[in-house]
C-alpha cells in the first residue's frame, strides 16, 4: 500500500470501529444501567434475580437468531438479486414465526411462570423475585422477538442509522421507565421488566418508520413457495449461529445452578455483577469484531493479504489496550463495582471483591478467542471456528462443575482455568490441521 491508501484505509477502520461501538454501546449500557438502577432502588437480591432470569432471555434470543438471522442472510440474497417478491415472502414468514414464538412464550408466561422458576431458581429468598421479574418478561416475550428480528431486516434493507435510533431510543426509554415504575409507581421488579417490555415495544414503533419510506422492500406479502419450505430454507440458513447461542444458554444456565449451589446469595449476585462486567468487555468486541467481519470480508474479498493483516493488527491492538484498561481499573476498587450494583453487605462486598478482580481477567483470553474464531471464518476454515464456538461455552461447564465439587474455595478461577484450556486446544488442533492465515492473491 502507498501512504495515501494507508491513510485512506485508517481513516475507513476507525469510521467502521466507531460505528461498530456506537451500535453496541447501547445496548450494554442499557443492561448495565437497568442492573445498576435496579440494584439500588431495590436490593441486592434483584441484581442476582434477573441474572437468575438470563437463560431464558438468551433462549429467546437463540430462537431469534434461528429465525431472524438466518431469514435476514436469505432476504439480503434476493435483494441483492431483485427478486423482491422472493423477499417479501420470506420477510413475511419470518416475522410470522417470530410472533407466533413470542405467543407460545407468552402463554406459558401465562399458565406456567412458577415451574420454569422452579428450573431457574431452588432459593427461597430470591424465588419470588425471580419469579416476578420472569413472568412479565415472558408476557412480554411478542415484543422481544419482534424487535429482534425486525432490526435485522429494516438494517439489511438499507436503513442501518434508523436501527441505531430505535436501540438507543428502546434502551433510553426503558431506563427512564425503570425509575417511574419501581421508585414512583412502586411496582418493584415486575416495574424493571415492564419497562423493558415498553422499551422494546417503543423501538419496534420507530422501525416501523421504515416501512414509510419509498425504496424499502420489506412488504408483507405470501408467495408461491410453501411455507414448510421457506422455514426449512430460513432455519437452515440460522442455524450456525443459533447452535453457539444453545451453547450459552445452557452455560448460564448451569453456572446460575452451581454458583447458587455452592456459594448461595452472596455468591449469584457477585456472579450477577461479573456478567454485567462481561458487558462492558463485550462492548469493545462486538465492536471489533463488527470492524473485523466487515472491513476485514471486504480486503477478503480482494484477495489482499496485507489490507486484511491491517484490520487484523488494528483490532486486537484496540481490543488489547481496551481490556487492560478495563481489567486495571477492575483491579483497583472492585469493591466499587459492587457498590454500583447495590451491594452494601461486607459479606457480599468481600466476595465480589475476590471475583471481580479473577473474572477481570478471565475476560482477556474469552475476548481473544472470541476475535479468533471470526479471523478461522474468514479465511475460510469453519470447522475450527465451529470448534472453537463450541467450546467457548461448553468447556466452561465440566471445569465450573468439578472446581465446585473439589476445591469449592477456588470457584472464580473456573472461568479462567476453562479459557488457558481452550487456548491449548486452539494451538494444539491449528498445528495438528497445519492451518495457514494466506488469502489466495486476486
Amino acid at each position: 500500500m502507498t501512504i495515501e491508501e494507508r491513510k485512506a484505509f485508517n481513516k475507513e477502520f476507525w469510521r467502521f470501529l466507531v460505528s461498530s461501538i456506537l451500535i453496541s454501546l447501547s445496548a450494554c449500557l442499557g443492561n448495565v444501567v437497568d442492573a445498576i438502577i435496579v440494584g439500588n432502588l431495590i436490593s441486592e437480591d434483584a441484581v442476582s434475580a434477573i441474572n437468575l432470569t438470563r437463560p431464558v432471555v438468551q433462549f429467546m434470543f437463540t430462537l431469534s437468531m434461528l429465525v431472524a438471522t438466518g431469514a435476514a442472510m436469505l432476504v439480503g440474497i434476493e435483494i441483492g438479486k431483485k427478486d423482491m417478491a422472493r423477499a417479501a415472502h420470506i420477510y413475511t414468514v419470518s416475522v410470522g414465526a417470530s410472533l407466533a414464538i413470542g405467543l407460545l412464550l407468552m402463554a406459558m408466561g401465562i399458565f406456567m411462570p412458577t415451574t420454569i422458576t422452579g428450573w431457574l431458581c431452588d432459593n427461597e429468598h430470591l424465588f419470588a423475585l425471580t419469579h416476578d421479574y420472569l413472568r412479565v418478561m415472558l408476557i412480554g416475550a411478542p415484543a422481544y422477538m419482534v424487535v429482534w428480528g425486525i432490526d435485522m431486516m429494516v438494517g439489511i434493507d438499507g436503513s442501518p442509522r434508523l436501527v441505531s435510533t430505535a436501540i438507543v431510543i428502546d434502551n433510553a426509554v426503558n431506563l427512564c421507565l425503570d425509575i417511574v415504575f419501581i421508585k414512583l409507581l412502586g411496582w418493584g421488579i415486575e416495574g424493571s421488566s415492564t419497562a423493558t417490555v415498553v422499551g422494546h415495544i417503543v423501538g419496534i414503533l420507530v422501525m416501523c418508520r421504515h416501512y414509510m419510506y419509498k425504496d424499502n422492500h420489506l412488504k408483507l406479502a405470501l408467495g408461491a413457495e410453501k411455507l414448510m419450505i421457506t422455514m426449512k430454507n430460513i432455519i437452515s440458513q440460522g442455524a450456525p449461529l443459533a447452535i453457539a447461542s444453545v451453547c450459552l444458554t445452557l452455560l448460564l444456565f448451569c453456572a446460575n445452578n452451581i454458583v447458587l449451589s455452592s456459594v448461595g446469595r452472596t455468591g449469584i449476585f457477585a456472579f450477577a455483577v461479573c456478567m454485567n462486567l462481561l458487558q462492558i468487555y463485550n462492548l469493545f468486541l462486538a465492536g471489533c469484531c463488527r470492524t473485523i467481519q466487515s472491513l476485514g470480508a471486504i480486503q477478503v474479498g480482494k484477495g489482499s493479504n496485507e489490507g486484511f493483516h491491517l484490520v487484523l493488527s488494528k483490532s486486537f491492538w484496540f481490543i488489547t489496550m481496551a481490556m487492560l484498561i478495563i481489567c486495571t481499573l477492575t483491579w483497583i476498587d472492585p469493591q466499587f463495582v459492587a457498590k454500583l450494583f447495590g451491594a452494601t453487605t461486607p459479606e457480599i462486598l468481600e466476595e465480589s471483591d475476590v471475583a471481580l478482580r479473577v473474572f477481570a481477567l478471565s475476560f482477556i483470553p474469552f475476548c481473544y478467542i472470541y476475535a479468533i474464531m471470526i479471523v478461522y471464518k474468514l479465511y475460510g476454515h469453519h470447522k475450527m471456528a465451529l470448534f472453537i464456538s463450541f467450546a467457548l461455552s461448553l468447556t466452561v461447564i465440566p471445569v465450573l462443575w468439578i472446581v465446585s465439587k473439589l476445591a469449592p474455595d477456588y470457584l472464580w478461577y473456573s472461568y479462567l482455568i476453562a479459557y488457558v484450556i481452550e487456548v491449548l486446544l486452539i494451538v494444539i488442533f491449528h498445528k495438528m490441521s497445519k492451518i495457514k492465515f494466506v488469502l489466495p492473491e486476486k
